[in-house]
């Protein structure tokens, strides 16, 4: 895919207005200057308060947005830059459909890179399937912004995906500690059981990106069909009955609550995303309104 393709004029207009959203005027000193979540030596918590439009996102305490559905900001007494790492979904199942997920978690990725180079943090990017690859090492500058674009749109379809293999490696990296954004379906043949083992060892704070689409919890099938994994190649014959339909409605919504509970056990947010509508619309939601609704 071309940068063109994936990040035409329009998305990049789009992307500049969400950036003049997010953007915050540091309270004091350099504009690199960052309010950190890391703990540690002269760096204790302050207070809370709510967001408004132009914080900084990386502030956001995603703990509390998950059980409130509202943004507020975490002070803390010292400042300092905090690394970016887009680890982003690259399994086979990510480029299927007409509108794949994959071409929503790129424009994401892109979108939150813009802010987070916008501020002066480092920036790096981690496809993953059944591994995890360094795409593109952390690294700041708002130059950077373009070898972004190259590296997401060089990404290809991986294998099937297992957050085990690919959370072993991130961790095997020692990056320092910082916001990790993973953007993916959350799809592992493994189970979400898996997804929670993989990821409580993690030392950063974690942002999570569902990419969904509304056809995931009433699939348009009807009759009897044959369907494939497109990452196993495992085929079953199906009769596509109410019953059927039923049960996995079921198993859909327990996927969606278990995910929510997840993020919220591990103290990390959650956005879900709907990848066939525009993308910077949906988080223009959350810097203008200080929530977003899916």
């Amino acid at each position: 895919m071309q940068i063109e393709e994936l990040f035409d004029p329009d998305f990049i207009e789009r992307t500049s207005r969400l950036k003049i959203l997010a953007r915050r005027v540091a309270p004091r000193g350099s504009p690199a200057e960052k309010r950190s979540r890391q703990q540690g030596s002269g760096m204790e918590f302050r207070d809370y308060r709510p967001y408004t439009p132009g914080d900084d996102f990386r502030s956001i305490d995603w703990n509390v947005y998950q059980r409130l559905g509202r943004v507020f900001l975490r002070l803390f007494e010292e400042q300092r830059d905090l690394p970016v790492y887009l680890v982003v979904d690259r399994s086979a199942s990510m480029f299927q459909g007409e509108v794949p997920r994959s071409r929503a978690a790129f424009q994401v990725a892109f979108a939150l890179a813009a802010i987070a180079l916008q501020e002066h943090d480092s920036v790096g990017v981690f496809p993953f399937s059944d591994t995890l690859e360094v795409a593109m090492r952390p690294s700041g500058g708002k130059g950077r912004l373009m070898r972004v674009a190259q590296t997401l749109v060089r990404v290809t379809p991986g294998g099937e995906t297992n957050f085990s293999a690919s959370m072993a490696k991130l961790r095997g990296l020692r990056l320092r500690p910082g916001l990790m954004v993973v953007i993916s379906d959350f799809f592992d043949p493994a189970g979400l059981e898996a997804v929670r083992e993989s990821l409580k060892t993690v030392r950063h704070t974690l942002l999570f990106v569902q990419l969904v689409r509304k056809s995931d919890a009433a699939p348009p099938m009807s009759g009897d069909l044959l369907l494939r994994d497109c990452e196993t190649g495992v085929e079953e014959n199906i009769s596509m009955t109410r019953a059927v339909l039923d049960s996995y409605l079921r198993s859909w919504t327990r996927f969606h609550e278990e995910l929510g509970a997840m993020a919220t056990a591990m103290q990390s947010g959650l956005l879900r995303l709907d990848v066939e509508e525009e993308v910077t619309e949906q988080l223009a939601q959350l810097f203008e309104k200080g929530a977003l609704v899916v």
